[in-house]
């Protein structure tokens, strides 16, 4: 699933398309389905961000397109009139480019109240990590760790790659529970988190140490995996060298 970095560069190469006046179409037909492309279609893109896992592209008038990618949706920028196959979910059609989503589960129009229920961002600058904590704390307390920082109610943008490569950076177990962590511990958590986007949203890579791995780099340790929370998400981890060695619950 594409997580808080790669919205953030989605953001960054729409770029071109603001300040214009967009031709906007829906060629796939479910997207047709929303009605979002004749409510925008010729209406001056103001400006596109990212925030957690959404990308928000505010249009004149107040209307706010939301785009939540899920596992398989992608924003693509390419010359106008490109040849393609396929039918995208969008296509925001600019005077030198073309914004293209591909896949693109969920698409609505409003507001940008989605963002009132999200946590700080994790790419936030500066980033917000006495919030998030709050946010840690005020949750329940029995919660696995691994399940909160994936909240997007209490620290958006982090995923289920990021979570394992977070987690094994700070030496925490996913598995350990948030009141057997101390207030320093969850800091070392979110920051290796946004430490580590950072980086891949620079260098558009992402290294993984853990995430669909086998073998530790760091003790060479057998890489363990199961799935963990409400919905089953593989979670990697190192039993032998992150903290504590606690394991998930039989």
């Amino acid at each position: 699933m594409p997580e808080g970095d790669a919205l953030h560069r989605a953001a960054l190469r729409l770029q071109p398309l603001v300040g214009q006046r967009l031709e906007v179409e829906s060629p796939n037909p479910r997207a047709q389905a929303t009605q979002v492309a004749p409510r925008v279609d010729g209406r001056v893109l103001e400006s596109v961000e990212a925030v957690g896992k959404n990308l928000l592209l505010r249009f004149e008038g107040g209307a706010v397109l939301r785009s939540h990618l899920r596992m398989t949706g992608r924003w693509r920028l390419e010359p106008r009139g490109a040849k393609r196959v396929g039918r995208p979910w969008l296509v925001l059609r600019g005077e030198k480019h073309e914004g293209v989503l591909w896949n693109g589960p969920i698409l609505e129009l409003g507001t940008g109240d989605v963002t009132r229920r999200l946590g700080p961002d994790v790419l936030d600058e500066p980033l917000e990590l006495e919030a998030i904590v709050r946010n840690l704390r005020a949750t329940d307390q029995t919660r696995e760790l691994g399940v909160a920082l994936v909240d997007q109610r209490l620290v958006s943008g982090i995923g289920n790659m990021w979570k394992a490569e977070a987690l094994w950076e700070a030496k925490l177990s996913p598995w350990a529970r948030l009141r057997e962590l101390s207030d320093d511990e969850l800091r070392s958590a979110v920051e290796a988190a946004a430490g580590l986007m950072k980086a891949g949203l620079e260098t558009g890579r992402a290294g993984r140490n853990v995430y669909r791995r086998q073998v530790c780099p760091r003790c060479g340790g057998r890489i363990s995996s199961r799935g963990q929370g409400d919905e089953n998400r593989t979670t990697y981890w190192c039993p032998a060298c992150q903290a504590g060695k606690v394991t998930p619950s039989a």
